[in-house]
């Protein structure tokens, strides 16, 4: 079964992109000049987007290098630890709404010290799979289209993430235990 699967796997996408020009040459479609076009309309976004991008990567980098970060952990960790939230947690917790690529390097982190199994590993796992890059994502979309007002959008978001946050911890808390 498995062979199947990686041959399967290996084929997949070279078959895709012939169904789509063979597609596109059935319906006389001109899928050279379509594809210019999008890859046209994709670079005016990413020009639109990159002042957002640029300056949520910075406000980021001043709030962790700052120390700001910790501090505001350090303040929390009382009332994280009375309700029995693992402060190891609490980095990833906060990272995960701001930025993928951090997010996941303290995953890596908690993973090398701690090991997949542990509960650690297990909760901090879960949580990535059940949270999202809330304000890269906001930003992305909302900069893309040029919408200023969010509305509920970043306090959906944000509500869910922690959602998501506390669930993961009651999940494996009860699955795994401590």
């Amino acid at each position: 079964m498995i062979v199947i699967v990686e041959v399967l796997s290996r084929f997949a996408i070279p078959v895709f992109i012939l169904f789509i020009l063979g597609y596109g040459f059935y319906k006389k479609v001109a899928v050279y000049e379509v594809f210019l076009e999008g890859a046209r309309e994709g670079f005016t976004t990413v020009i639109r987007i990159l002042p957002y991008l640029v300056a949520m990567l910075v406000a980021i980098g001043v709030f962790r290098n700052s120390g700001a970060m910790e501090l505001l952990f350090r303040f929390i960790a009382p009332l994280t630890n009375l309700l029995g939230i693992p402060a190891e947690l609490l980095p990833l917790a906060f990272m995960r709404p701001l930025s993928g690529s951090a997010s996941i390097g303290m995953l890596a982190e908690l993973l090398k010290i701690h090991g997949p199994d542990s509960y650690l590993g297990r909760t901090a796992s879960t949580m990535m799979g059940s949270t999202e890059t809330t304000l890269y994502t906001a930003s992305i979309y909302l900069g893309s289209v040029g919408i200023r007002d969010t509305r509920y959008i970043l306090i959906a978001g944000l509500l869910s993430d922690l959602i998501g946050f506390l669930s993961s911890i009651v999940i494996c808390t009860l699955i795994f235990g401590r």
